[in-house]
This record gives structure tokens, sequence and C-alpha cells, in this order.
């Protein structure tokens, strides 16, 4: 279990995960509960770039990597991102189509995803949630999705048996009112923690 900061714990999450696979032919699901794609392309490593970073390394390294963004916000990503994404295969569910009426269909296409993968990498970044949840990131988000289908989701992704590595990033203290954001880090962290120990 990672905790962050920074979603370039991403990055960091993954490479453990390859390098605790080993050889092993296996198909690897990132499974990322984000606002972002973190898929820019630049010079240095960022926040922005871990998931496009582990789509690379996994292409030059001849791992078999999906990937999957769910709660993506059109406002909080440029066309050319929707574009890499399209590009590289992503498969990325909207923020409006996680609200709470449309769980039933989300949950049914993410079972369905999970079913072509072997172990699964979960990645929780907190600016998924609204801002009045969750203030205390770098980049509040002004809809997001609520703490009921993000939970029911995570749920999901738990079920499978198949979660290896988990990360919880982009708390940022500072920002954070009464610590509201580190309290919702902290029950996501014991759903995970709980999940694992019975699994």
């Amino acid at each position: 279990m990672g905790l962050g900061g920074g979603h370039e714990i991403a990055y960091a999450s993954y490479l453990g995960l390859i390098t605790h696979l080993g050889r092993r032919a296996c198909r690897v699901g990132m499974v990322n509960f984000d606002a972002h794609f973190d898929l820019r392309a630049q010079a240095l490593p960022s926040s922005g770039t871990p998931f496009l970073q582990a789509l690379d390394h996994s292409a030059d390294h001849g791992h078999d990597v999906r990937y999957i963004c769910l709660g993506v916000s059109a406002a909080a990503n440029t066309q050319h991102l929707f574009s890499t994404a399209d590009r590289r295969g992503v498969r990325y569910l909207r923020d409006e189509e996680l609200a709470p009426w449309a769980l039933e269909a989300a949950r049914h296409r993410l079972t369905l995803w999970l079913t072509e993968v072997d172990v699964v990498y979960l990645s929780l970044c907190l600016d998924v949630l609204p801002q009045s949840v969750a203030p205390g990131v770098s980049a509040p988000n002004a809809r997001g999705i609520c703490m009921e289908v993000l939970e029911a989701l995570v749920d999901v992704v738990l079920a499978t048996g198949k979660t290896l590595v988990a990360d919880i990033a982009e708390l940022s203290p500072p920002h954070d009112r009464d610590a509201a954001t580190a309290r919702i880090a902290a029950r996501l962290l014991h759903r995970i923690a709980g999940a694992t120990h019975h699994g």
C-alpha cells in the first residue's frame, strides 16, 4: 500500500508490481480513480505523467498492461489527452457516467473489464471526489463522483481478489480544511486493507 503526496507515486507502484511479477506471463490491469488521465508527455516526470510512463515501460519491455481510468473530467483534460487515451487503448468512464443512478451500468462495465486481467494495481486519486468532500488536493474538483459510488466501484475491484498493490494519492495537507480529506483517505485505506486482510 502506497500513500501520496503527488500521483508520481503511481509509476513507482507500477514498477514495484512489475518487478514482483518478474517473468510471469500475466495481464496487468491498472485501475485509476481520477479526474485526470495522467498521460501527459513531458521531459520531466510529474504527477501528470505516471500512467503514460507505465504504458511506455510496458510497451518497451513486453508486458501486457491495460489502463482503466474512472471519473475523468472533460473540463480537466485537454483534447490531446483524450486522443492519447484513445490511441493507447485506455478504457475510461467520465464523471458524468458515474452518477449514483448510473452505478449499476458502471459496475457492470468495470466487472467485464476486470475479467480481462490477471492482477490489478489499484490507484485512488483523491481529486476524483468533489471539492466539498475532498478539499485537500492540488486540483480541487468542481464535480467529481460521490463517495458512495467510489466505494461501490472500489469494492468491485477488491472483490476480484486480483489486487496486488494499491495507493492513495494527491493528499495536500496545507489545503485540507479540518483534515477532511485525510479522513476520507483513512476511510479508503481502511476499506482496502480490510478487503485485503479478509481476502
